[in-house]
């Protein structure tokens, strides 16, 4: 029915990036986004994007973060660059249609940043 796989997770240095995927099944979603957990952790927003391109980011990847989507491919992107150690942990992509109240996850994927 609906799945959501996401892929580019990886270990990576200390100022570097990683470009993060999430190719989705079925129609179009309202909003797509990207949260993530760090062990022992809440897990959180990183960022959305509506259907329309707006889009929306926690304080602490603004500036250094970028997501974007292909409503064509369904698929939303998530641009990391100037990584920290704090960035580190699994990133679940996230998936919504309009007035649903229902998400939908993907499996997630290990971004890892480490001198």
């Amino acid at each position: 029915q609906v799945q959501l796989v996401e892929s580019g997770g990886g270990l990576v240095q200390p100022g570097g990036s990683l470009r993060l995927s999430c190719a989705a099944s079925g129609s179009i979603f309202s909003i797509m986004g990207w949260y993530r957990q760090a062990p022992g952790k809440q897990r959180e927003l990183v960022a959305t994007i509506t259907s329309r391109g707006s889009t929306n980011y926690a304080d602490s990847v603004k500036g250094r973060f970028t997501i974007s989507r292909d409503n064509a491919k369904n698929t939303v992107y998530l641009q990391m660059n100037s990584l920290k150690p704090e960035d580190t942990a699994v990133y679940y992509c996230n998936a919504r249609r309009l007035a649903a109240i229902t998400d939908y996850w993907g499996q997630g994927t290990q971004v890892t940043v480490s001198s």
